[in-house]
């Protein structure tokens, strides 16, 4: 029997001229029992779906069928777990989960409402945080309340509409484990959209594409054995074999980034005299040790007294490289960049950049965060030309213009330079926010996590501008991130660093793969994988806090 059965579906949202179709023409069967993943990206429509299945929305034409009777409604036996949490602030973990329980088993004892509640407390690990509040909690506990939360309304399908993509990659792996192991226990019916192809393969039974027009793309079963180890999956063929066939399928469907060069880089030099306009940055040997990290650290004041969080990072950088850092979160990746930007004070060591120490912010060091922080009452166009406005003050008003409109072009921007930063999408500003960076012909260029925020399209669109771009610039860089594919993508070298208090580097690989890179390039290669395992390997490792796994078992042996 099937659990869930869409029969040309169409969905749209507006009137008259304003009206967008969001769903086209879905037909789909999930069977009971399925672990089906939805593979999507943002503004596919993948919420739209969960909605239909979950009777928060109603098509527009065609049916949506649960058990073979027609959606009027949301009701208990459609548990649906949202990307945020919406959790009762005033609660403890055990008051929001307890709600649920006292939903489905009101006329049960008080007693036996607490057995339960914590039953499902205890299944996604928040047993030692029963009596803490949302605000004491961190992102990926509260998403854990909010999947034992629906565990607790025991739905006969759970609904899961990307409720791991805002949490870091180490809880999020966690999660998924958790996902998989409640749905083996149970064998319930569940649908994931996500836009992680790595998570789809991880979890389902079958992963279908949704195709940026709306319509149902390529679907894949996935005969894996389970359970499905990370590690592991790595080297399975089957699995190189899939991720590689959807990867290219989604790049095909989605991604053209091309864009036509009409403004060209005038010949003019910034006020820290590198080579004009990078119009000889390319052709420049790299030179060794042009960026130097020499036993650096950093202490913070807390009341229990100074926590040192880097300890002896040092990092000799050629110039013209490219060097990834990962590691977990909380490792000191962002404080050692803060550090090289000049916006976080250091502690003891010392940061060199072309034989000058670094002290306080400048120019010559360009910053790209997660978030862009653009004005959003200016233009894309105006909020370049601030920054170069200042770094050319001695070209012509011509002349900065069209740095600042053949940067705009390289990302993608040529249509859209003059639509207030307001208007633009989360991608479009990044997109602003990486040509301002290279719009200032900087000496250093710092990345911190700068696609973190972007659904994965998005994220493998950007990837390959940067690329594009840097490759005709050939400016140093250092990009922090905690995505193992974009690091190797990325880098001449990556950098792995411990977990923190006193992180520092752990281990460094060089990258020998060849340029210019492409996302279908290094799939294909058969030297990519043996990175990534030595990235995963490195990671896991560092799992079980800041000595690892293998040193911190040798300490508890020797304390035994």
């Amino acid at each position: 029997m099937n659990a869930f059965e869409l029969k040309n579906v169409c969905k749209g949202f507006g009137e008259g001229k304003d009206r967008v179709e969001i769903l086209k023409n879905i037909d789909l069967e999930v069977k009971d029992g399925e672990f089906l993943a939805i593979l999507g990206f943002s503004g596919t429509g993948k919420s739209t779906l969960m909605r239909l299945l979950a009777g928060l929305e109603f098509p527009d034409k065609g049916e949506v069928l649960y058990k073979e009777q027609k959606i009027v409604g949301p009701g208990p036996e459609r548990g649906l777990v949202f990307q945020s949490y919406s959790l009762m602030p005033w609660l403890t973990v055990a008051g929001n989960v307890g709600l649920a329980v006292q939903a489905v088993k009101p006329k049960a004892s008080k007693a036996e409402q607490a057995e339960l509640t914590q039953k499902y407390i205890d299944i996604v690990g928040l047993s030692h945080a029963a009596t803490r509040r949302p605000s004491e909690l961190s992102g990926g506990m509260r998403q854990r309340v909010s999947v034992a939360r629906a565990l607790a309304m025991n739905p006969d399908v759970l609904l899961l509409d990307e409720p791991l993509s805002a949490l870091d990659a180490l809880t999020r792996a966690n999660l998924q484990e958790e996902i998989e192991a409640i749905w083996q226990e149970d064998k319930k019916t569940v649908v994931l959209i996500t836009n992680d192809v790595d998570e789809a393969l991880l979890l389902a039974d079958r992963v279908i594409a949704l195709n940026p027009d709306g319509t149902l793309g390529d679907a894949y079963n996935v005969k894996i054995p389970r359970p499905r180890d990370r590690g592991a999956m790595n080297s399975d063929k089957t699995f190189i074999k899939l991720r590689g066939k959807i990867t290219k399928y989604l790049m095909d469907v989605g991604l053209d980034t091309k864009t036509e060069e009409t403004h060209l880089l005038p010949d003019v030099t910034p006020i820290h005299g590198l080579p004009k306009a990078y119009a000889e940055a390319a052709r420049v040997n790299q030179e060794k040790g042009y960026l130097q990290f020499s036993q650096l650290d950093k202490v913070y004041p807390t009341p229990k007294g100074p926590l040192k969080v880097v300890d002896n990072f040092d990092l000799k950088v050629n110039k013209g490289e490219f060097i990834s850092v990962i590691g977990h979160s909380g490792c000191g990746k962002s404080t050692v960049l803060t550090m090289a930007a000049g916006l976080n004070e250091i502690s003891a060591g010392s940061i060199i950049l072309d034989q000058k120490h670094v002290l306080g912010a400048d120019p010559e060091r360009a910053v790209v965060f997660q978030s862009p922080s653009l004005f959003p009452w200016l233009t894309a166009k105006e909020n370049v030309s601030i920054g170069v406005d200042r770094v050319y003050p001695q070209a012509s008003q011509q002349e900065r213009q069209d740095v600042v409109e053949h940067y705009l072009e390289r990302v993608g921007l040529a249509d859209s330079m003059d639509k207030p930063a307001a208007d633009l999408s989360n991608g479009m500003r990044q997109r602003v926010g990486i040509a301002r960076a290279f719009a200032l012909s900087p000496k250093l260029l710092l990345l911190d996590e700068p696609f973190g925020m972007l659904d994965s399209l998005t994220r493998w669109e950007l990837q390959e501008v940067l690329m594009e771009v840097w490759s005709r610039t050939k400016v140093t860089a250092i990009c922090v991130t905690h995505d193992i594919d974009e690091a190797v993508l990325l880098a001449d070298r990556v950098v792995m660093m411990t977990n923190g208090p006193h992180a520092t580097i752990g281990k460094v690989i060089d990258v020998d793969l060849p340029r210019p890179r492409t996302r279908q390039a290094l799939l294909d290669h058969p030297d990519y994988y043996k990175y990534r395992a030595e990235l995963l390997d490195f990671l896991e490792e560092y799992e079980h806090g800041a000595k690892g796994k293998s040193q911190s078992k040798k300490t508890v042996e020797a304390a035994e």
